[in-house]
């Protein structure tokens, strides 16, 4: 078996495979790299059971067969070479020899039937998108993911779709996100939970791109495909919360203000927080908002005052500084909303602008308890 193939283009798809392979895994073999060649395509695979990732590569060869080559080695050695073909012969003594302009380099392979294979999805359904809208869908929503064992619904996002649109719903029974395409639509109704990692890889590999992606998926697993890479993963098993019986209905109390002052009045006066509850208290009346912070136990105390855009009652609302700053800084709009009820409900924050045709955002924050 021999093949020669760019250095450069090899490690491109290799760091993006490479992202899926655990520091440590029960089974060695799933510390390699599986290349399978046929004629001049090339597939490589990484896989740590639960996710596979492939992608196919063209190559200058007339052979066929399949070995399993240690990914961090490979990784490293093709780090450092220039822009060159590389020659990848098998040899009899169980290494596969790599020649480049200036020398030879011989790795230990394993037998590639040992590698596992990819689990092929039986009578699935499909739908395809662009690769930015998922990407962007997935960043938007990820973040507020759950990371709680014992509540393994709600480590993932939760991907809704339907003719009217694509839903995307991410939790961890602090802050919640509802990202939602009208633009887009399934031929037919389905929802399932996707893990973080694959989607993870997946947004760091599709964010800008306009390529179409082709998502199929049954009940225990889904498949992604686009361009020359194709990811199958094993879907999260259980019932997702029914999240739309959390986000309040009936929110009087608007309040409208830029985002870049909000978010950045929020980090500073957060600094004074309480290290444990990261707790700042939000005071609207009129059209001012007053935001503070206080850490009682070492005299610690901050206070900000912004003029904002406010429609209803005079209130006094706490959050978590943390959940707060991180859903501001995931919104890309130069002005916010959040809406509110009670100071004990949950508040609404959405994007007044910077939303493309098809596109919404709900952010729901719960609050914390103020002690006056």
């Amino acid at each position: 078996m021999k093949f020669i193939v760019s250095s450069t283009y090899l490690l491109k798809q290799l760091q993006v495979l490479g992202g899926v392979i655990n520091n440590s895994n029960t089974l060695p073999i799933l510390d390699n790299f599986l290349f399978e060649l046929n004629n001049t395509a090339l597939t490589v695979s990484a896989s740590d059971l639960e996710t596979t990732i492939s992608a196919t590569l063209k190559v200058e060869s007339d052979n066929s067969g399949s070995v399993a080559l240690p990914a961090r080695l490979l990784l490293d050695t093709l780090k450092t070479f220039p822009e060159q073909p590389l020659t990848f012969i098998v040899e009899e003594n169980n290494t596969v020899e790599i020649s480049s302009n200036h020398g030879k380099y011989a790795l230990a392979y394993a037998n590639g039937s040992e590698f596992p294979k990819a689990v092929a999805l039986e009578d699935p359904s499909s739908t395809t998108l662009t690769g930015d809208v998922l990407a962007t869908a997935i960043s938007k929503t990820i973040f507020a993911a759950g990371n709680d064992d014992l509540r393994p619904v709600m480590s993932g996002v939760f991907f809704q779709f339907s003719k009217n649109g694509l839903t995307f719903v991410s939790t961890d029974a602090h802050k919640l996100v509802k990202y939602r395409r009208d633009d887009v639509s399934a031929n037919q109704e389905a929802e399932f939970i996707m893990p973080k990692k694959p989607l993870n890889l997946l947004k760091g590999i599709l964010l800008g791109s306009e390529e179409n992606v082709t998502i199929e998926y049954n009940d225990s697993n889904a498949k992604f495909s686009f361009d020359n890479t194709e990811l199958v993963c094993r879907l999260i098993d259980g019932k997702y919360p029914n999240y739309e019986a959390v986000i309040p209905k009936e929110n009087p109390n608007k309040l409208v203000i830029d985002r870049t002052q909000f978010l950045n009045s929020v980090r500073r006066v957060s600094i004074f927080s309480n290290k444990t509850t990261h707790q700042i208290r939000l005071k609207v009346a009129g059209a001012e908002l007053n935001i503070s912070a206080e850490d009682i136990d070492y005299s610690n105390k901050a206070e900000e005052r912004l003029t904002c855009d406010y429609q209803g009652d005079d209130m006094q609302i706490g959050f978590n500084s943390r959940f707060l700053t991180e859903m501001i800084n995931n919104l890309n709009s130069d002005e916010v909303q959040l809406e509110m009820s009670l100071p004990n409900r949950a508040g609404l924050l959405t994007p007044v602008d910077g939303l493309d045709e098809g596109e919404q955002i709900t952010m729901l924050v719960m609050p914390v308890m103020l002690n006056n």
